[in-house]
């Protein structure tokens, strides 16, 4: 063999069959991509609700033990307004601001007696409401959440923007305290 020799290579001409494959490449691509980002987004938005309320439910059950056995509060402000300052701390953001500080509430309630089978009576506008062996009860009422990619059930429709409303509650027995602080506005 010399070494200025041209080797050529040949190519196989394509065949009819091999262009129409490449039109149904496409289609079957679409095929599976649309039922494969239906299935992300849902489970987006499921994962985004089931942290959302974990977090709040959180947030509500650090508040109240906090709040139980808190004997004195900083700045001079009274327990039911620390309790809803934690609760908004430890929310990661989904409760910023006055309008977040809304959604929290504290209530108090008077146990009822030991053989009694009546139901807790409410005593959160008390001024003692905050005694021990009273009940605090910290919860997020009405949180909108709205969800990352709106829910289309029918191509005929416009799709669901509406929030799913979190509700999350958390009550425990408040430690008695020599000097409990002043219970503030509740709930």
């Amino acid at each position: 063999m010399s070494s200025g020799s041209n080797c050529t290579v040949h190519q196989k001409p394509k065949s009819p069959r091999s262009v129409r494959q490449r039109g149904s490449e496409a289609i079957e691509f679409t095929f599976v991509m649309l039922p494969l980002f239906s299935m992300i987004f849902i489970l987006l938005n499921i994962a985004w609700a089931v942290f959302a309320k974990s977090t709040l439910q959180r947030a509500v059950r650090i508040g109240v033990r906090d709040g139980i056995t808190i004997t004195t509060t900083s700045n001079g402000s009274c327990l039911t307004d620390t309790v809803k300052g934690i609760v908004q701390a430890n929310s990661l953001g989904l409760l910023h601001g006055s309008t977040g500080l809304g959604y929290v509430k504290v209530n108090y309630f008077l146990p009822p007696a030991p053989s009694s089978t009546t139901s807790p009576t409410d005593v959160s506008t008390a001024s003692n409401a905050d005694a021990g062996g009273n009940i605090m009860q910290v919860s997020v009422q009405g949180f909108s959440l709205v969800p990352i990619v709106p829910r289309i059930s029918q191509w005929s429709q416009a799709p669901d923007k509406n929030p799913l409303i979190v509700n999350v509650y958390a009550a425990d027995v408040i430690e008695p305290s020599r000097t409990p602080p002043c219970v503030g506005t509740a709930p």
